[in-house]
């Protein structure tokens, strides 16, 4: 059974960076499409990158050029790599895989 685990949330401040990590468990992640998702306080939840077992990354439109999603298939292991970060991109952010598990979210908030 697969599980996913995210870490690297925390508090900074508007214009720093933050490297969510996302990792897999249970299944060769290599096989698989990873996403990024997030979720703020009262919206819904929004989709924020995906990349392919092959490494093709793609991003929700505005948010290229400041997040880069990787991955290293031989360490399970998925990243969000977030930079010029503003207050709006404060939310839980969850990783999901494309065989259907979700984690329960790291919680990111920019804020001075």
């Amino acid at each position: 059974q697969a599980h996913i685990e995210e870490s690297g949330g925390g508090v900074v401040q508007p214009g720093g960076s933050l490297t969510l990590s996302c990792v897999v468990s249970g299944i060769p992640m290599s096989m698989y499409s990873m996403s990024w998702y997030r979720q703020a306080t009262g919206k819904e939840r929004e989709w924020v990158a995906a990349i392919t077992g092959g490494g093709l990354a793609s991003y929700r439109g505005p948010l290229k050029g400041r997040f880069t999603i990787s991955r290293d298939n031989g360490k399970n292991l998925v990243l969000l790599q977030m930079k010029d970060l503003t207050p709006e991109d404060t939310a839980v952010y969850y990783c999901q895989g494309s065989f259907g598990s979700w984690g329960q979210g790291t919680q990111v908030i920019v804020s001075s």
